[in-house]
């Protein structure tokens, strides 16, 4: 041994006599971790370029990878060059253009950005949006029929105060939320888009059922659906289901409307977990996120349609209830991620500096079945901490100082080293593909809720049924390269070609068109 030991240390003395670098230990690679703040436009933080420099700089002090920053509010933009109308906030004037600024000052200091934006909130003034193209105006009070894009509840109430809300069961309206979303995807260099608000609205008269989705569009299509002719009961379990499919199919949409468009965009939306978790409510299907507001997040990672469940897990970790509720909320995210990610997002605006560390350690930490969630995000840059609420902007910069602190210096801090996002395999380096197509008259009127049967002819695999959209639309993801069948049931009366053939190739969408019915 001692002999060895003498031969390694003179041929290393040797090499370096010689002028031959030795080799240099490899360097350790960044943990995979999601650090980010929610940026709300409610509050500034992006309204001028300055006020995005400050943003940037105070995000690379806790070591944050990504910025979730709301940039359609209420179809509402902050940018120019979407298909939602410029903000009327008091912005920097044109030509600036906040996304652009934090894009541009963003990725320049190595930070992702996430454009955050409000799905089914459609309007919150008492003013309405100064352009003429923006929904409240052209799709609100003053349109009717299947123009009338708002939601309406059980006791015929459509406005909360000022509070408007859009209908996911109302085919143009789901189509607008696609098409203003590729249009950001178009326009602007973002790193992903971030949903909030894909679910149905709260003010409800109870946790357990939903008591919208009663607008003329809704009740007509499912009406069609189920051949029923009644206004059914929001606690109808029927028409729960019915809801929280139009849901399902509105981020299955946008999920292929992404992909057309940039498939490497990162789809996350904003997870509600209300309350205690299923192991207190006694299972999934009993919390209200999915009786109450109808949204099926575990759903969509199970299936493949959602990338990132950022959830907010808005707590206060110093009451001993909802410290339970926070636990229970973290652990079944961790666990349902399977091959997709989660991200805990707690309520810094709630808490003291000690209990969001505490929930940020929390959020990192193996599950009892050895899962560990994707990463953090604090909700919100604007107010990091309970007591910098209301308060004037130099006290809550010096509280995110102070939590800036806690949270990555010392050893033991939960931020002590650098991180990088989680990279997403399933579209960095995809192995599976898509179909999606239209079934619709020769007239061009779509065919609704029929059913589309997808069957494997070369890659073995059960068939998978879904309905069409209100426009016709169905989409199937994440399938096996190879030739599928593609069937549909058609309704009575009409004619034509059930039957087409998609061919599905690793990355790619595979087009199938149904549109040349006939009825007789």
């Amino acid at each position: 041994m001692v002999k060895r030991a003498f031969a390694i240390l003179t041929a290393a003395v040797l090499s370096l006599s010689l002028g031959t670098p030795a080799k240099a230990a490899p360097e350790a690679q960044p943990r995979q971790q999601w650090r980010s703040y929610w940026v709300d436009a409610f509050n500034e933080g992006i309204y001028t370029p300055a006020q995005v420099t400050k943003l940037v700089q105070d995000a690379k002090k806790i070591k944050a990878n990504a910025l979730i920053v709301q940039i359609a509010r209420r179809y509402d933009c902050f940018c120019n060059r979407a298909l939602y109308p410029r903000t009327d906030a008091a912005i920097a004037p044109l030509p600036y253009d906040p996304l652009d600024e934090v894009i541009a000052q963003g990725h320049a200091a190595g930070l992702e950005v996430h454009a955050w934006v409000n799905v089914n909130t459609m309007w919150n003034s008492a003013t309405p949006h100064s352009s003429p193209e923006h929904v409240f105006n052209k799709h609100g009070l003053s349109a009717t029929g299947a123009d009338r894009w708002l939601n309406k509840r059980y006791d015929g109430l459509e406005l909360m105060g000022a509070n408007a809300y859009m209908d996911p069961a109302n085919p143009g309206a789901v189509n607008y939320i696609v098409s203003a979303i590729q249009s950001l995807l178009r326009e602007y260099d973002v790193d992903g888009i971030n949903l909030d608000y894909v679910r149905y609205p709260d003010f409800n008269s109870t946790t357990t059922h939903s008591d919208w989705g009663y607008s003329e569009t809704s009740l007509a299509r499912f009406r069609a659906a189920t051949g029923r002719t009644d206004i059914p009961l929001p606690s109808d379990p029927q028409f729960s289901d019915w809801r929280r499919m139009q849901m399902t199919n509105l981020v299955r949409k946008i999920y292929l409307g992404m992909w057309e468009v940039n498939p490497r965009a990162r789809l996350s939306m904003d997870g509600i977990t209300y309350s205690f978790g299923p192991q207190t409510m006694g299972g999934w299907e009993k919390t209200r996120p999915y009786a109450e507001v109808l949204q099926d997040w575990k759903g969509w990672l199970a299936e493949g349609i959602m990338d990132t469940v950022v959830a907010m897990n808005y707590k206060r970790n110093w009451l001993p209830d909802q410290k339970q509720m926070y636990d229970e909320w973290k652990e079944v995210l961790a666990d349902w991620q399977g091959d997709r990610q989660a991200v805990i997002g707690p309520a810094l605006y709630l808490n003291d500096i000690s209990d969001s560390v505490e929930q940020a350690r929390l959020a990192l930490a193996p599950t009892a079945a050895g899962n560990t969630a994707a990463g953090w995000s604090g909700y919100s840059y604007a107010n990091p901490t309970q007591a910098g609420v209301n308060q004037p902007p130099s006290v809550r910069d010096a509280e995110r100082d102070k939590l800036v602190e806690a949270l990555t210096v010392g050893p033991d801090a939960p931020f002590a080293d650098e991180a990088t996002v989680p990279v997403m395999p399933w579209k960095a380096t995809p192995t599976e593909g898509h179909v999606s197509g239209r079934v619709a008259l020769r007239t061009g009127t779509p065919l609704d809720q029929v059913s589309v049967t997808l069957r494997p002819l070369t890659t073995g695999g059960k068939p998978i049924t879904r309905l069409t959209d209100g426009d016709g639309w169905f989409g199937f993801v994440h399938l096996r390269p190879g030739i599928y069948l593609v069937h549909v049931d058609l309704p009575g009366r009409v004619i034509g070609q059930p039957i087409a053939v998609a061919q599905v190739r690793a990355g790619a969408i595979s087009k199938v068109d149904l549109t040349r019915l006939i009825r007789l």
